[in-house]
């Protein structure tokens, strides 16, 4: 390990511990350095995530770079021998807060330690075409997830071919299930409400084979600006962008088939990929977002044509943002009713209205979804 890559790391850190998120500060630093070499980037990049994961095992008073080589160590050991981790210790991995506002396994404490892994989502129907031209790949045996590919390898896949002909997008295995949960059909009319920069809009278009139309709307227009780039290297054109504050006013008077408010939460579903936000997340932030959450479902909740679909979908697994913004939905709009999720095989079939992704089930992050028709 050079000095150069802990001092770097150690930059990033400090500046995240300002309550700067650390991914954001990370990319602007590693731009403002000349002449680093791309697997120091990497490693840097390593130490960075890897600090975080590990904080709880710290003593923050020791110099920076004996507190980097224990992170090292105790990911070696986890990674070699992940049974010599007591479940007791492992709760060092998660603020104190966290026990209260949702359900703390073992199983989902011990998957917040192993590194993330990387999902690709193929053009539909795709999947293993994709996977043989990759190399290093692995699919589910489950076929509904056939187009859900992890990548194993090292190549920088931004660069590669299939990338830039839009044979893929990088998704998370969760948020790839949360758009297949929506059962799309060619010809709708589609509102991605909280279309941030279109992952789940591009991945809606491909379900629905570039037929149909689908509102994509965000309050940042930046983000909306991005969906522009990466829609048209997916080819994608069965789409409209409106900026939308969330309010009472809708950036459209269109009546939908499907809504989906993919909604903006608290994030504890992504803190294995994210460890950082582990320590930046607080009990109020839940509790508020909660109510966002909720005003956002009584918004579009207009906007859905009689006998049309409503999704709700949250990349976390506390109660106040999954369980209660469902019941408190459901008191307010005796006009739709709970509607059974399918999808797929095994431990992810849905048994009601509701499900649930562990990161220890799925290999991505932890996310909740919901659905309703509306009566009539």
């Amino acid at each position: 390990m050079t000095d150069r890559v802990i001092q770097i790391a150690a930059e990033v850190v400090a500046r995240a511990e300002r309550g700067q998120p650390a991914d954001a500060v990370l990319r602007e630093v590693l731009r403002g350095q000349h002449g680093l070499s791309r697997p120091d980037a990497r490693e840097i990049s390593r130490e960075v995530f890897r600090y975080f994961r590990w904080r709880g095992w710290l003593d923050r008073a020791e110099p920076m770079e004996r507190q980097f080589g224990l992170c090292r160590e105790l990911a070696e050991r986890f990674a070699q021998r992940p049974e010599s981790f007591s479940d007791d210790e492992l709760a060092r991995a998660v603020p104190d807060w966290i026990w209260e506002e949702m359900e703390v396994t073992p199983a989902w404490l011990r998957s917040l330690q192993h590194e993330p892994r990387l999902w690709l989502r193929a053009k539909k129907g795709q999947g293993g075409a994709l996977a043989q031209k990759l190399g290093e790949c692995w699919i589910s045996d489950d076929p509904a997830l056939a187009d859900a590919v992890e990548y194993l390898g090292g190549e920088d896949l931004f660069r590669s071919p299939e990338f830039h002909a839009g044979e893929f997008e990088v998704q998370d295995v969760s948020s790839q299930i949360a758009g297949l949960l929506c059962d799309p059909n060619p010809g709708e009319t589609w509102w991605d409400a909280c279309a941030g920069e279109g992952g789940k809009t591009l991945h809606l278009s491909d379900l629905m084979e570039n037929q149909g139309l689908i509102w994509a709307s965000d309050r940042a227009e930046w983000r909306l600006k991005r969906l522009k780039l990466r829609a048209a290297r997916a080819k994608c054109f069965n789409y409209r962008a409106a900026a939308w504050d969330g309010g009472t006013k809708l950036p459209t008077k269109t009546k939908f088939d499907g809504v989906l408010v993919d909604a903006p939460c608290s994030g504890v579903g992504t803190w294995q990929r994210n460890p950082h936000a582990r320590w930046t997340t607080t009990a109020e932030d839940v509790r508020e977002l909660a109510e966002v959450q909720q005003r956002l479902l009584a918004h579009v909740a207009p906007a859905v044509k009689p006998g049309g679909r409503l999704l709700y979908a949250v990349c976390t697994l506390a109660r106040a943002e999954t369980g209660e913004v469902v019941m408190a939905f459901n008191a307010a709009q005796p006009e739709f009713e709970p509607m059974p999720l399918h999808f797929g095989k095994g431990s992810l079939v849905p048994t009601a209205a509701t499900l649930t992704l562990r990161p220890q089930a799925t290999g991505g992050n932890g996310m909740f979804v919901a659905a309703w028709r509306r009566r009539g």
